[in-house]
């Protein structure tokens, strides 16, 4: 039933079935067992940590995670649930139909319903004891997240846009829109800094061979978006906007403000928040 998804949906690669812990239970033929286990865990993270990035997009009573996608210049990668404590994913070429093969994903979760079920070997309590999940940052004593003006113009410019956040290439942040405080900036950067990560290592799953050509991460609630993406120079840039916000004009103001709020301490245009 995996396999469905590659053979009627054309330019789709791999799929593989996940628990939440990271533990392979199926794929489509074509991956070795070391690709399943690198991707499974790599999946397995970045759901814990796209989930952990709901309070960016807003507080709202319904912040539900959807889905994940991961956009490299040679391919997709998707990550949807599959159940209680399982997940799907699944990889395609560029100019796949995406509407066709969400449909084929979201199908294959309905046949297989409970049998995909896989309760967590850890539970939250464990997580907590043991360190797992994103944790932030020191803050910096003293210090606010100054604020970048070309970004906080690229926020205010389209509505429903909520926040964007510049990280450097160490992923500790570099200035932010108005309303990104400390510690938001710290919890979500820490966050972004391990979904950066799992993305990249995701991309010989979507049938590339070196993790450069990764352009961007979109995490779907319902209640919102969250993304990151490639800033140059090694850095990567966070936003988060409401679910009825048109992200591609959004993203596209952000790309036009990045080249003047890449330095590795705001100078010209940047303010103290």
């Amino acid at each position: 039933m995996v396999q469905d998804i590659v053979t009627n949906v054309p330019k789709a690669r791999h799929a593989v079935v996940l628990s939440a812990d990271g533990i392979p239970r199926g794929s489509t033929d074509g991956l070795t067992r070391q690709d399943v286990g690198t991707v499974s865990a790599a999946m397995a993270g970045m759901q814990s940590l796209s989930r952990a990035t709901a309070h960016f997009a807003g507080p709202s009573p319904d912040r539900g995670w959807i889905q994940t996608v991961i956009e490299f210049q040679h391919g997709w990668v998707f990550l949807i649930g599959a159940g209680q404590g399982a997940y799907l994913a699944a990889a395609a070429e560029p100019d796949v139909d995406m509407e066709q093969l969400s449909f084929r994903m979201n199908r294959l979760v309905a046949r297989l319903g409970n049998n995909l079920t896989a309760p967590p070997r850890v539970t939250p309590a464990d997580a907590a004891q043991t360190g797992n999940g994103p944790q932030a940052h020191p803050a910096e004593t003293g210090r606010s997240v100054a604020v970048l003006d070309r970004l906080d113009r690229a926020v205010a410019a389209v509505p429903g846009a909520l926040h964007a956040l510049l990280l450097g290439a160490d992923g500790l942040p570099r200035g932010a829109s108005a309303g990104v405080d400390r510690d938001l900036a710290d919890t979500i950067s820490a966050a972004m800094t391990g979904i950066h990560a799992y993305s990249r290592a995701t991309a010989p799953f979507a049938g590339g061979e070196r993790d450069d050509e990764w352009s961007q991460t979109v995490i779907e609630f319902q209640h919102g978006w969250v993304f990151l993406i490639a800033a140059g120079e090694g850095a990567f840039l966070a936003a988060a906007a409401e679910h009825d916000c048109d992200i591609e004009e959004f993203a596209a103001r952000l790309s036009d403000a990045m080249p003047a709020s890449l330095p590795g301490v705001p100078g010209e245009g940047a303010s103290d928040a």
